[in-house]
């Protein structure tokens, strides 16, 4: 049995036009013990510039680790993804994503299928993320280094699908990262026996709530959503879901995912409480 931790998706910072390196310290203000940075290729402009918070792999991924040590925090993984039904892109990025992330010290880096060709069969985009995910866990397993495969995209929104793509490799790298929100979006599979399915395979968990008027708005609609509302302000029940995951075999961050500074403070007070009734 694994223990649960908090952490929190760099994406909290977004809406404030905050960079990086603020929002490393934000977290550590708040209580978290890990953050989940996003990491992008070459120059962003509004990353440069200090208006946003992902981070370039053109940098030195021991900045982000000594940034961290500073503030006494983790990395809980990676935002790393990439379409994998598009090898032209994906492949690269997500050998580069690994190798920055063993530097850095994130354990896990988190991908999804991503948007589809227009052009291509489902039979052939199975082949294309066989493609990617073989060339992509060889590099993790040579690095120490798990890949979460995230519901979040068109073959990933049931747990039928979910289970295609994470069985077309057979790789002691390759895990779960659930996604408490996407996976009620999609209204396809119930959330927690999702979760409960996916359990011995769980390596990193996106802690997103969805309100009460998206749930109405969007359930069945949408295959996902970028970030949630505050935990415990929603529609997910977290008493359920860390009755779950407590009995993970492995250690699993709550990475949450929401979209602003108040929201990330709710959600760390009402999700530190249950982890300790717990």
């Amino acid at each position: 049995m694994g223990k649960i931790f908090l952490g929190v998706n760099m994406e909290f910072v977004r809406g404030h036009d905050k960079p990086f390196a603020w929002g490393v310290e934000k977290a550590a203000e708040i209580g978290y013990d890990y953050v989940e940075p996003m990491v992008h290729w070459g120059r962003e402009l509004l990353s440069e510039a200090g208006y946003f918070h992902s981070v370039s792999m053109y940098d030195d991924p021991l900045w982000v680790k000594d940034l961290c040590d500073k503030f006494g925090i983790k990395l809980s993984g990676l935002s790393a993804h990439t379409p994998l039904c598009k090898p032209e892109i994906s492949v690269e990025y997500l050998k580069q994503a690994i190798r920055w992330a063993a530097d850095a010290g994130a354990p896990v880096v988190n991908t999804d299928e991503g948007p589809k060709p227009t052009w291509t069969s489902k039979e052939m985009d199975y082949q294309l993320m066989t493609y990617t995910l073989t060339e992509a866990s060889m590099v993790a397993e040579r690095h120490g280094i798990k890949i979460g495969l995230e519901p979040h995209q068109q073959y990933s929104k049931s747990l039928e699908g979910l289970d295609s793509i994470y069985e077309l490799v057979d790789s002691p790298a390759i895990g779960i990262n659930y996604d408490t929100g996407n996976s009620y979006l999609a209204g396809t599979t119930d959330t927690y026996e999702w979760l409960q399915h996916v359990n011995d395979r769980l390596i990193h968990l996106h802690a997103k709530d969805i309100s009460f008027e998206q749930s109405g708005e969007e359930r069945g609609k949408v295959t996902g959503t970028a970030v949630g509302c505050a935990c415990g302000e929603g529609v997910v029940d977290w008493k359920r879901v860390i009755s779950i995951v407590k009995d993970c075999p492995n250690d699993i961050v709550f990475s949450v995912e929401c979209g602003t500074v108040p929201e990330a403070i709710t959600s760390y007070d009402h999700l530190s409480k249950l982890i300790a009734e717990a």
